[in-house]
C-alpha cells in the first residue's frame, strides 16, 4: 500500500530529517510511530502526502509514485490520504458540517467548493461521517463551540467524508486530556477495523502505542531503529528507540 524506497530528507540548513528509509506498510495496518521529539516522526509521516518534500528516494502509494506525481495526478493520490493534525486544522468560525465537507473539495471544481455548492450526497456522506464519530448533533454548531476532543472528531469525520484510504495522524491527542485521548484513539481504532483504512499515527505516549497499534515503528535520529509487531515492543526496545530509559511523562497513565 505504502512503500518507502531509500528515502532521505535533508533540510536547507543541513539538518538531516530522514536517512535512507525503507518501509512497506500494508493495507489496513494500524501503525504507530514513536521516537523522541525531533527524531523525524513528523517528517516521515508528512512525507507520505508530500507536506514535506523528500530529498532522495521514492514513495509509492498503491504502486504509484507520489514523489514523481504532478498536477492532477498528485491531486488524485492526495485525495485518498486524510490528514489529522494536533491542532485540529479546522475553520473555527465555520459550522462543523462545512468543516467536514471540506474533505470533499478534491472531488469538485474550485468555484463550486468556494461557493459551498456541495451535492446532496456529499452532505449525506458528511452527516454519516459525523454520526460514525458520535457528534452528528453538532453538525450545525460552530467549530469553535466544541471541546478539543470534539474538534478532533470533526477532523476524523473530515477524513471519512474524503473517503480516504489512508489516514495520517500527527500527534492527534497531544493537546487532549487522558479521557478524551482514549476516546479519540478508540474512534481511530474502530474506523481502522470497521472500514479497513490504513492508519499511521505519531504518538508520544508509549502505553497508547502498545494499546492501539498492530505495528510499531521506532525512529531515532532520522533512522528506523525498530519495526515490528506491537508484541515485540518491550521496555528494552523502547529504551533502544529513545536512547535512554523511558520517562514517566512518556506514559499516559502517569499523566492523569
Amino acid at each position: 500500500m505504502i512503500e518507502f524506497k531509500n528515502v532521505s530528507k535533508v533540510y536547507p540548513n543541513g539538518t538531516v530529517g530522514l536517512k535512507d528509509i525503507n518501509l512497506k506498510i500494508d493495507r489496513g495496518d494500524f501503525v504507530v510511530i514513536v521516537g523522541l521529539s525531533g527524531a523525524g516522526k513528523s517528517t516521515l509521516l508528512r512525507s507520505i502526502n508530500r507536506l514535506h518534500e523528500i530529498t532522495d528516494g521514492e514513495i509509492l502509494i498503491d504502486g504509484k509514485s507520489i514523489t514523481a506525481a504532478r498536477g492532477k495526478s498528485l491531486l488524485r493520490i492526495r485525495r485518498d490520504i486524510g490528514m489529522i493534525f494536533q491542532n485540529f486544522n479546522l475553520v473555527k468560525r465555520s459550522s462543523v458540517l462545512r468543516n467536514v465537507l471540506s474533505g470533499r473539495v478534491g472531488y469538485h471544481s474550485t468555484i463550486r467548493t468556494l461557493l459551498g455548492l456541495f451535492p446532496k450526497q456529499d452532505i449525506e456522506l458528511a452527516l454519516t461521517a459525523l454520526d460514525r464519530v458520535n457528534i452528528k448533533e453538532k453538525a450545525y454548531s460552530r467549530a469553535d463551540e466544541l471541546s478539543g476532543g470534539q474538534q478532533q472528531r470533526v477532523s476524523i469525520a473530515r477524513a471519512l467524508a474524503q473517503e480516504a484510504k489512508i489516514i495520517l495522524a500527527d500527534e492527534p491527542v497531544a493537546s487532549l486530556d487522558p479521557l478524551t485521548t482514549r476516546q479519540v484513539m478508540d474512534d481511530l481504532k474502530r474506523i481502522n477495523k470497521e472500514l479497513g483504512i490504513t492508519t499511521i499515527v505519531n504518538l508520544h505516549f508509549i502505553d497508547l502505542a502498545r494499546e492501539y497499534a498492530t505495528r510499531v515503528i521506532g525512529i531515532r535520529d532520522g533512522e528506523v531503529v525498530f519495526d515490528g509487531p506491537v508484541e515485540e515492543a518491550t521496555d528494552e526496545k523502547f529504551s533502544e528507540i529513545y536512547g535512554r530509559p523511558i520517562d514517566e511523562e512518556e506514559m499516559l497513565g502517569e499523566a492523569k
